[in-house]
């Protein structure tokens, strides 16, 4: 029989439903993968193996009565550890939080289970998703499958490893600044943030408002636009004010050509600095793939896309310091015992509650929103979010996607990153997408000739096109024959199907 990571979600979901093995096998194969694997990599802060297997028992019982099954029956998934999942903690990998035990499920995480998903734990993070290299999370690292002393990129970094390690099939993340494409990218998977709005954010522990969005990884686009089905299909969700309904069928239209539309490529981005040699030739691969496909390149100019990180630092603090504010030692959380006041409780909880990332932006946001300093920079930032947005516009108008690098560099070692400001610049591709609200996908192209490691591209596109950016991920996917693939160290070590 094959091995867990040899199969595709809709293998898995097809073999489940023709009886060809069971979704209990399926999730038994699961475990032992994580068994085997997770030493070394660490994806998981919890491995929820009693929901997996009573999850994967009534998948087999609706089989075996006749029932229709969902799209992605037995099929094993992780959860970033900032979606809520009865049964679970739900941490955030802070240690604010580490014993917080979830009271309901997130919107995001039910439809993943009422498609048939297996639900096979929790992934690490960055602390409240703060981060860029899932280094700051208060339990420990995660570890690069493909080379397990650099990181994994972040603040979804576990969701991506458990995926390019074979533990899981598909993962969620969620995506801020490039919290799902850069992790991705360094992962060699195929991450998508889609359109904000479009997948529910309910049950999801907000970071910045504004900004959060939800999306999949995967390693192949095919089981990205599943997750897209699963994650969209019940429309708009009451309990998030930004949900919007985008149920459309995201396989439906995933092999058509691609001959006679536009992709948009922006010269500027190409001599960004920080921008690695074999990244930069990724960029230029996949433009003469999709070209080769018979799409048109067109020259689109962002000009103030290189505000955007300034912008972003700006905004996603202020939220940030919002969002944070309720965690106080008194309701839930972690709390400072032997205060003699409410005050001092409250602050000693959070300063020995919040790691160092998480109290740096808290502080950042609580200083831009203070009373003299708001005017002179959370507008201006807002002004900025604006003309961003417009410039996308414009693009694309000219284009149907736009084709940039996800991230500017591979993998980096550990503590290689010692600045948080050049942590921050990690995101210098994807902020800008996060700031219009746009959709994005990384796509990996297989190992670069230099550092042979995982490198990729991204192609955004423009609010509610989701569709059609899979569409053209799928193009670049087919043109190179080194797609998103389990990590050599750990393919095939557990995980067989019995």
């Amino acid at each position: 029989m094959a091995n867990i990571d040899q199969l595709s979600a809709a293998r898995i979901a097809a073999g489940v439903a023709a009886g060809e093995f069971s979704a209990t096998e399926v999730a038994k194969a699961s475990l032992d993968a994580i068994e085997a694997r997770d030493e070394k990599v660490q994806a998981f802060l919890q491995v929820s193996s009693d929901l997996a297997l009573a999850a994967a028992a009534e998948t087999d019982r609706l089989r075996a009565a006749g029932e229709k099954l969902g799209p992605l029956a037995g099929v094993p998934v992780a959860f970033k550890d900032n979606m809520h999942l009865v049964g679970t903690r739900t941490t955030c990998a802070s240690k604010m939080l580490e014993n917080y035990e979830s009271t309901f499920t997130a919107t995001c995480v039910q439809r993943m289970l009422d498609a048939g998903a297996t639900p096979m734990g929790k992934a690490n993070m960055d602390e409240f998703a703060f981060g860029s290299s899932t280094e700051s999370s208060a339990f420990h690292r995660t570890n690069n499958p493909w080379d397990t002393e650099r990181v994994p990129g972040g603040s979804s970094g576990g969701s991506a490893a458990a995926v390019a390690a074979g533990e899981v099939t598909i993962s969620l993340g969620s995506d801020t600044g490039g919290s799902i494409r850069q992790p991705a990218s360094l992962c060699g998977v195929v991450g998508m943030k889609p359109t904000y709005g479009a997948v529910s954010r309910y049950g999801v522990v907000a970071f910045g408002s504004s900004l959060d969005q939800v999306g999949p990884f995967g390693r192949s686009v095919e089981d990205v636009a599943l997750a897209m089905n699963a994650l969209t299909a019940a429309g708009r969700d009451p309990y998030d004010s930004t949900s919007q309904p985008c149920a459309v069928d995201f396989l439906e239209h995933l092999e058509d050509p691609v001959e006679g539309m536009r992709v948009g490529v922006v010269p500027a981005l190409m001599e960004a600095a920080g921008l690695t040699t074999e990244v930069r030739a990724a960029v230029e691969g996949a433009a003469k793939a999709l070209e080769n496909a018979g799409a048109e390149l067109v020259e689109v100019d962002l000009p103030n896309i290189k505000s955007a990180i300034a912008a972003y630092y700006v905004i996603a603090p202020c939220e940030a310091f919002s969002n944070l504010a309720r965690f106080d030692g008194v309701r839930y959380g972690y709390q400072e015992e032997g205060c003699l006041s409410l005050a001092e409780q409250t602050s000693k909880s959070r300063a020995h509650g919040f790691g160092e990332e998480a109290k740096r932006r808290q502080m950042l946001g609580a200083y831009l929103l203070s009373s003299g300093v708001y005017d002179k920079y959370y507008y201006p930032a807002q002004q900025v979010r604006t003309l961003i947005t417009q410039d996308y516009k414009r693009a694309y108008e000219q284009c149907d996607v736009i084709l940039m690098p996800a991230s500017p560099r591979t993998a980096f070692k550990f503590g290689e990153m010692s600045d948080p400001t050049q942590m921050y610049a990690s995101d210098m591709f994807t902020i800008s997408n996060n700031i219009a609200g746009n959709g994005g996908i990384s796509v990996p192209l297989g190992l670069g000739a230099e550092s042979h490691l995982p490198v990729s591209v991204q192609l955004q596109g423009p609010a509610f096109s989701d569709r059609k950016l899979l569409r053209f991920a799928r193009a670049v996917e087919k043109s190179f024959s080194a797609r998103g693939a389990v990590a050599p160290e750990f393919a095939g070590k557990g995980g067989e199907l019995s």
